[in-house]
């Protein structure tokens, strides 16, 4: 008669290691079912939540390069090059951006030398500095900020501006 050893076949047939899985967080409904609750699954993230993620540059980084995208991007280093994002571009105090910028939305608080064209709203916070023009459809500037350059902002695109009768007008 032969005498197997249990455990060495078990650990030939053994899966592979695979982390844990991460830890179980409590949600909302799980808390108020009560604790032996089983949590409801959260639905799928939608995009504009997806599109609203945040890209940082950080203080001790300079880059050079482009920057496009449909998200926020928030620089606090320096930056050189062009930016070109669907949503907020922020530039933190004693940081600095060299470069064209086409935002949603941009909050200068540090130093940007380029133009600006597109934006919905730009906000020059105190110690701010904007050396370039702007073209945006709203301008904020704080006491304590620096500019120099030309502004255009109020004004609408007429070229896609509706008519009296409904339609859109085109300039020729």
């Amino acid at each position: 008669m032969a005498i197997f050893n249990p455990q060495s076949t078990a650990k030939k047939d053994a899966a592979p290691f695979t982390p844990d899985p991460p830890p179980f967080r409590e949600t909302p409904a799980a808390t108020s079912a009560g604790p032996g609750a089983i949590p409801e699954s959260s639905p799928a993230p939608r995009r504009d939540a997806v599109a609203a993620k945040e890209s940082l540059i950080a203080a001790d980084l300079t880059i050079e390069g482009k920057i496009e995208g449909s998200g926020h991007v928030r620089i606090a280093g320096k930056f050189k090059g062009d930016v070109n994002v669907q949503g907020d571009l922020t530039i933190e105090p004693g940081a600095k951006l060299t470069g064209g910028v086409r935002a949603k939305r941009v909050v200068i608080a540090g130093e940007l030398e380029g133009n600006i064209e597109g934006a919905a709203q730009v906000e020059l916070q105190q110690g701010g500095v904007l050396v370039g023009d702007v073209k945006a459809g709203s301008l904020t500037v704080a006491a304590g900020s620096r500019m120099r350059g030309q502004a255009d902002f109020g004004w609408e695109d007429k070229a896609s501006k509706p008519n009296g009768n409904g339609e859109s007008s085109t300039l020729s």
